[in-house]
């Protein structure tokens, strides 16, 4: 990523804001008030300036960079444009490893689309899902498939609250593809949104084992909240050749 160079018709701290987010992908405003000893309304004004001039985007809670290459607010329709090629590969790799008449909880999300795709190739799995584009990828007829009901959440057809959450608590699945909007320096899992956070936290608590998908493009990034250290997943799924260590572990 490009650094943005001081502005010179911008204030001070309105200059480290965009520098806080060159550096680090997303920024909080609660993090950037106590930073600068001012309240989080002064921040969010600063934002608010910056965003209506292109500067950044603004985020529920903070702000990120703008940029063709910086996909993790893109709606859904975008989002299936953006490394095609790469969440196929990904798709592929997973759906390799998932067994024969295992049970599958399917996270929202265009990578986790292309893994399902391939997974409908087959026959025979018992499918969990709060994703409705997820589910309707499965012929009913070769599959089990289960739409966890809740609130629509948005234009990828993701569904949350409490009702998913209660659902999941009650049931033991064998294996949870979890999607991810950025994995940072510490090795955090990481996402925007944190209603769909909490539906990833239940499925990986009520599976086997977890496995993570995404494309290297997303490491090194940072988003709004924690799903998961990274060693909590059994599989770390991306587009490279080689399989990780991770992915060796669990075969």
């Amino acid at each position: 990523m490009t650094a943005t160079p001081p502005t010179e018709d911008l204030s001070p701290r309105q200059n480290v804001v965009l520098s806080r987010v060159q550096r680090s992908g997303f920024v909080t405003i609660e993090t950037l008030a106590e930073e600068f000893g001012v309240s989080a309304q002064t921040v969010r004004r600063d934002i608010i300036a910056l965003s209506e001039r292109g500067l950044l985007q603004r985020f529920h809670g903070g702000a990120g960079p703008v940029g063709p290459a910086d996909s993790a607010r893109l709606d859904h329709a975008a989002k299936r444009n953006v490394a095609r090629v790469e969440k196929q590969r990904v798709g592929e790799r997973a759906a390799a490893m998932i067994p024969d008449g295992a049970s599958i909880f399917l996270d929202v999300g265009t990578t986790i689309e292309c893994c399902a795709a391939r997974l409908a190739e087959r026959q025979g799995f018992r499918i969990f899902t709060t994703s409705i584009r997820t589910a309707l990828l499965f012929d009913p007829d070769a599959h089990e498939v289960n739409v966890i009901g809740g609130r629509l959440s948005g234009r990828d057809g993701s569904l949350t609250g409490e009702e998913v959450i209660l659902r999941l608590h009650d049931l033991r699945i064998d294996v949870a593809l979890i999607a991810c909007s950025a994995v940072d320096e510490n090795e955090r899992v990481m996402d925007f949104n944190t209603s769909k956070i909490a539906v990833k936290k239940a499925a990986m608590a009520a599976a086997s084992a977890s496995y993570l998908l995404c494309t290297n493009s997303k490491f090194g990034r940072t988003a709004l909240s924690t799903i998961a250290p990274i060693s909590r997943f059994q599989a770390v799924i991306t587009e490279e050749n080689a399989p990780s260590e991770l992915e060796r572990a669990c075969r």
